[in-house]
């Protein structure tokens, strides 16, 4: 029996090895609450997330059971720029050169990248602690949208999306009842946020009204099988998205109606955690992969036409 489908297959891309955390900055033996927490105490040498470009080309990411931010230059040299007490799992780069860092323990986090001084941007909700900082996105005027995860699931969907000004200090939760809230990003216009909820397998699409509410949530793309779910998003130069299935070692590229074009395999482990474009015309996409310690990267025919969209850091 001959299936047609209303779209042509994606075209499969794998990904190669960009560089990997050597051995001298691996934890390697070293006990950490985080594996002991998350992995039933299994090893973890390090755990990598939350990749992002600065203006020069550098790429910078967090480790997270060690409370450590990396900075890889354009040859894929690795540097130490941080280490304190936290777990830093998103990171992004206001486009004043400021460090922002979303904190499962402490919030949201500011990076000094000349002095690795880091502080507490934001701590609480009016006093209220937040479940568990997850992943961050800029938008164009410097809103800063945040996860707050926690240990939300299927058995708890009280897991949360905040908008917050950082120069006037405005806190506002766009929505609390999700399933694990974890990448996010707004389409080009910016009247819609696109929410991955791993725990659901999903990726969300919460229109957002001229109030600032969020209306008539939902469902944007459904994905199945893996360990995990959609993890970090990234969003293509016509409106496209990119979703991180950690768990599954892949990474979907989506157009703008949410239809598969391409997917990128990891030729390591499975934790393709999240991502960011970068490269000559922001044709490259640079993966985080967890289980292997490694950053990997896609190259993208031109052909295919896919392109990372501007970035509030300018790193585009």
């Amino acid at each position: 029996m001959t299936h047609t489908y209303p779209f042509p297959e994606p075209v499969v891309i794998d990904a190669e090895v960009f560089t990997e955390l050597p051995a001298a900055l691996r934890r390697t033996g070293q006990p950490s609450y985080w594996a002991e927490k998350n992995r039933r105490g299994a090893p973890a040498d390090s755990f990598l997330e939350g990749p992002s470009f600065d203006a020069q080309g550098n790429l910078y990411f967090v480790d997270i059971p060690f409370g450590r931010v990396f900075r890889a230059d354009p040859g894929g040299g690795i540097s130490q720029i941080a280490e304190y007490d936290g777990q830093p799992n998103g990171l992004k780069i206001h486009r004043d050169g400021r460090i922002f860092l979303a904190d499962y323990q402490n919030g949201i986090m500011l990076l000094d990248p000349e002095t690795g001084a880091v502080t507490k941007a934001l701590g609480d909700a009016d006093t209220e602690s937040f479940k568990g900082c997850n992943d961050l996105h800029f938008g164009r005027d410097g809103a800063l949208y945040f996860t707050d995860q926690g240990q939300t699931g299927l058995q708890d969907p009280t897991g949360r999306v905040w908008k917050w000004q950082p120069e006037t200090g405005a806190l506002a939760c766009l929505i609390d009842k999700v399933p694990s809230p974890n990448g996010l990003v707004l389409d080009l216009a910016e009247h819609v946020l696109f929410l991955a909820v791993t725990r659901a397998n999903a990726v969300w699409r919460l229109p957002m009204s001229p109030s600032g509410r969020v209306n008539k949530a939902g469902l944007f793309i459904q994905f199945s099988g893996g360990r995990a779910g959609p993890d970090g998003l990234a969003l293509t130069s016509d409106g496209g998205v990119v979703v991180c299935q950690t768990g599954m070692g892949l990474v979907w590229v989506h157009d703008v109606l949410g239809r598969p074009i391409a997917v990128v395999r990891s030729p390591r482990g499975l934790g393709t955690t999240n991502c960011a474009f970068g490269g000559p015309e922001g044709r490259t996409l640079f993966i985080t992969e967890s289980d292997s310690g490694s950053i990997l990267k896609a190259e993208f025919p031109e052909s295919l036409g896919i392109a990372g969209a501007p970035i509030f850091s300018g790193a585009l």
